[in-house]
């Protein structure tokens, strides 16, 4: 499925399906917005689902299939715009490349995950943490792991 509006196309990658650059994006290029549903319950989680000021977004193709990465090549970013009477909009979403991509390269992002939704990471970067979880807290995860093994 190739979205060439974006320069991405959707392809399977060792992560099941996973967005691939059709060209080669800069660091610092925008792509998006990212369109979805916006889903206003707190508690919503998808597989998919990408978190925008409180609430969770439902992502569309392509972008519904950015697989982690320890070291990312992309980042979401919010961004707040403004009607022309100075009211802020909803914010939306976009891709910001942060390393350069080649043509053919799947493009990547850091999850993130808090302590309590990590899962072991497969990612196979020379610098993967083990675990899909915000890096800062990589420490606090690695820590209720061993008190948790030491009670057992």
């Amino acid at each position: 499925m190739e979205h060439t509006e974006d320069g991405i196309r959707v392809a399977h990658s060792r992560h099941g399906l996973g967005a691939f650059a059709l060209r080669s994006f800069a660091s610092g290029d925008f792509i998006g917005p990212i369109l979805g549903e916006i889903m206003a319950d707190p508690d919503y989680g998808s597989s998919y689902a990408m978190e925008l000021d409180g609430r969770a977004l439902e992502p569309a193709a392509p972008f519904r299939f950015l697989n982690h990465s320890c070291r990312p090549n992309c980042a979401l970013v919010t961004y707040d715009e403004k009607y022309e009477d100075g009211t802020l909009c909803d914010p939306s979403l976009w891709l910001e490349i942060i390393s350069e991509i080649a043509p053919g390269e799947q493009m990547t992002i850091d999850y993130a995950w808090p302590v309590a939704d990590a899962i072991p990471c497969h990612c196979g970067t020379a610098n993967c943490r083990g675990w899909i979880v915000a890096e800062e807290k990589l420490g606090e995860l690695l820590s209720a792991r061993q008190s948790s093994l030491a009670a057992d």
